[in-house]
């Protein structure tokens, strides 16, 4: 399913939502990334790949993106390199660091920002996925530096309850299976491409 967002201006992007809910199109997805990585990459002249997993462990809600980077290691995601795990974490208090330091390391990298987010009430349970960079932090109020050439977000909540507790409350289950799901595109997707995972901290 796709649906256009407005941005500044009159620019519009195109946002792809996925249903985990029902059985979830892991092909589908991992296509639509593959092709979306290899268009910025040709147009960016970029020759890697980071996943730039958002997010905290302290937090339900929230570990999504911690879950996923620890999941790509697990799978040993090929041909690419892997930012946030539950061990490692990349947070609101150490995303602007690791921002300058990924920069500084690989300056040639795309990079996809994974994050958890919120949403309509029928959305929860989704992933999306699109061009340019996600505002972390939003759902909750918060004013993050914006990251990513691509983004993918498992919408865990709906924004109608947007207050930092709320996150805490989430159903692990449903973050779960947004990361099973995620995860498992991902490394579809990177298989085509060929390669071996790095992680760094």
């Amino acid at each position: 399913m796709k649906f256009w967002e407005k941005t500044s201006g009159l620019y519009k992007r195109e946002i792809y939502y996925y249903d985990t809910r029902p059985e979830f199109e892991s092909e589908k997805f991992a296509g639509r990334l593959l092709l979306l990585m290899m268009e910025e990459m040709k147009a960016r002249g970029k020759s890697e790949v980071v996943f730039l997993c958002i997010g905290t462990d302290r937090s339900t809600g929230d570990s999504l993106g911690p879950l996923i980077g620890y999941k790509l290691r697990e799978r040993r995601v090929k041909n690419a390199m892997v930012l946030g795990t539950l061990d490692n974490p990349v947070h609101a208090m150490n995303l602007e660091e690791c921002i300058v330091g990924l920069k500084k390391k690989f300056p040639h990298a795309l990079v996809v920002a994974v994050d958890a987010s919120v949403g309509n009430a029928e959305h929860v349970g989704c992933v999306t996925l699109g061009r340019g960079p996600l505002k972390p932090g939003l759902g909750v109020k918060k004013e993050l530096e914006a990251v990513g050439d691509i983004f993918i977000t498992g919408i865990v909540g709906s924004s109608r309850s947007g207050a930092p507790l709320m996150l805490q409350s989430i159903r692990l289950s449903v973050v779960m299976r947004l990361a099973d799901c995620i995860s498992r595109s991902i490394c579809l997707g990177m298989n085509l491409i060929g390669g071996r995972v790095e992680t760094f901290s």
